[in-house]
């Protein structure tokens, strides 16, 4: 049975670690406030681009760009989006998990990984997956810098041959409590077909063709870059959560310590008592 002294110190290792949850739950806090920002920030220049890539497209649907060729996937990549540590509950595992069910479904393909994030490339280097770059350095609240890095490579190693399709496997930011992983392809790249009302109202100058050369490394530099955001905005609101339960499950046990603590010091005062009422006993008799 533990002592009165091993209750305190059991008192004082909990408390400790509730100031340390409670500190980690506020810093997330804060992280998620400003990456919601960025994404809300964000928003209206990916609608404008999908908007205006769709028109594009529409006007004339036999365009040619190396990013949009349609090969025959004889090997696939995909980049894993996860954080560089733990403490954010089922994040990391939820994504990873992902990201290996949709590689089961190309079982007849090679498979390579682009890892973001140092868990996803430890949890595939230990299984001896093809990991061919890893993006360790992504930032708190993601930049364009940052995604125009990993979109070149992506680029590069579609439009080399290396891989015939391109997929990223992030976590979408719902709300604070509550992320989805999800999966989207990245290339060949699928232009958006949006609805339009009436006669299309855009020029293109010098001509469509040098526009769509322009626009679509944009837009998939775009599409990594709002995956960026959402993942770390996801994986913020994960930890945000986790430490508030760590903070709550901590409160928890130190009342039931502190309730513990008082039965095995009132035990210990009892047993004093009694201690001195047998001794005063004998010697009376």
């Amino acid at each position: 049975m533990a002592t009165v002294s091993d209750i305190k110190r059991r008192i004082r290792s909990v408390k400790s670690t509730q100031q340390i949850t409670k500190a980690m739950k506020m810093v997330a806090a804060a992280k998620l406030r400003r990456t919601q920002t960025a994404v809300v920030a964000a928003r209206p220049y990916s609608a404008k681009l999908k908007e205006v890539l769709s028109r594009l497209v529409a006007s004339s649907p036999d365009f040619k760009d190396p990013l949009l060729e349609v090969r025959e996937p004889k090997k696939v990549g995909f980049v894993v989006v996860s954080a560089n540590k733990g403490l954010s509950g089922g994040y990391n595992a939820n994504v990873i998990k992902k990201a290996v069910v949709a590689m089961a479904q190309h079982r007849d393909q090679e498979v390579g990984i682009l890892a973001v994030g140092r868990k996803a490339r430890d949890f595939f280097r230990k299984r001896n997956y093809r990991i061919e770059g890893e993006f360790l350095g992504i930032s708190d609240v993601p930049t364009v810098v940052e995604a125009k890095e990993l979109a070149e490579v992506v680029k590069t190693f579609y439009t080399e041959g290396i891989y015939d399709e391109v997929y990223i496997v992030y976590t979408e930011f719902i709300n604070a409590i509550s992320q989805r992983p999800t999966i989207k392809k990245l290339l060949p790249i699928e232009a958006p077909q949006e609805k339009t009302e009436g006669e299309l109202d855009y020029l293109f100058d010098p001509n469509p063709q040098l526009v769509l050369n322009q626009l679509l490394p944009l837009y998939l530099i775009n599409q990594i870059f709002s995956a960026l955001m959402e993942a770390k905005a996801s994986e913020h609101g994960a930890t945000m959560t986790a430490m508030g339960s760590a903070t709550d499950n901590a409160a928890e046990l130190i009342e039931q310590l502190t309730l513990s603590f008082n039965r095995a010091r009132q035990a210990a005062i009892t047993q004093e008592i009694a201690e001195i009422v047998g001794g005063a006993n004998a010697l009376s008799g």
